[in-house]
């Protein structure tokens, strides 16, 4: 593939997750400005924060009178994943300039993740392709998710309540979807399962800590149990 061609496959691979995005995006505008915030604060932060889950985060704490160390430690630790999305893909960007690794690091998304991943595994992707297919994947969530910010506070002024329409419920089908895929190891299963009962346990703290909390339960659940199985199966082929 040319690097056009790459930029367009890696884009047309984003389409069906960029799809659950759009309401999303509506909502976090719309929410916003129903909050109170000044159009152009959301604008500000989709363009240069570009997290959707961070994003809402963030909003939600502002609205409560959060302190804004917390609001930045728990907005940290929600973007932390990030940091095992980008040493997995090291591997396959390591040879490229600094420059070209700060751009692709900033979008870094689950979704350009979840999207372009499976086609590196595969062989569809290599090093000479693999870095346009996914700037391609960014550049087209970038501008989904600043359209769809723009318009929700568009909206959320016109429309009062547009944030109540229960729209979110597609990003929840959208991760569901991200997720589903990689549950076939043990170590993500633990993750999966020790995550959402330690969120649905604690979800009563305040300041949204009980989702950190999980979140973090959850990392912990999944390098324990990756850790056992590599000892089994040490033990095993010295046994062996």
């Amino acid at each position: 593939m040319t690097k056009w061609e790459a930029m367009r496959f890696g884009a047309l691979v984003s389409v069906p997750m960029m799809l659950g995005n759009l309401p999303f995006g509506m909502i976090f505008g719309s929410l916003a400005v129903s909050q109170g915030l000044d159009p152009w604060v959301p604008i500000v932060m989709s363009l240069v924060v570009f997290a959707g889950s961070a994003q809402f985060v963030a909003l939600g704490l502002f609205a409560v009178g959060t302190p804004i160390l917390i609001i930045i430690f728990t907005t940290f630790i929600v973007n932390l994943r990030h940091l095992l999305y980008s040493a997995d893909y090291m591997k396959y960007v390591k040879h490229l300039p600094m420059a070209w690794r700060a751009i692709l690091a900033f979008g870094l998304t689950d979704e350009t993740y979840a999207a372009t991943k499976p086609y590196f595994v595969n062989g569809k992707l290599d090093k000479a392709t693999g870095h346009w297919a996914y700037l391609g994947s960014f550049l087209a969530f970038y501008a989904m998710w600043n359209i769809t910010t723009v318009i929700g506070v568009v909206a959320g002024e016109l429309i009062p309540g547009m944030s109540e329409w229960g729209l979110e419920f597609a990003m929840v089908a959208t991760f569901l979807g991200i997720i589903t895929t990689y549950l076939r190891t043990s170590p993500y299963w633990a993750s999966f399962a020790v995550a959402g009962a330690a969120a649905l346990l604690l979800y009563k703290l305040p300041n949204n800590l009980g989702m950190l909390v999980a979140a973090l339960l959850g990392v912990l659940a999944g390098v324990l149990v990756q850790h056992l199985q590599a000892r089994f199966t040490a033990k095993g082929d010295q046994h062996a």
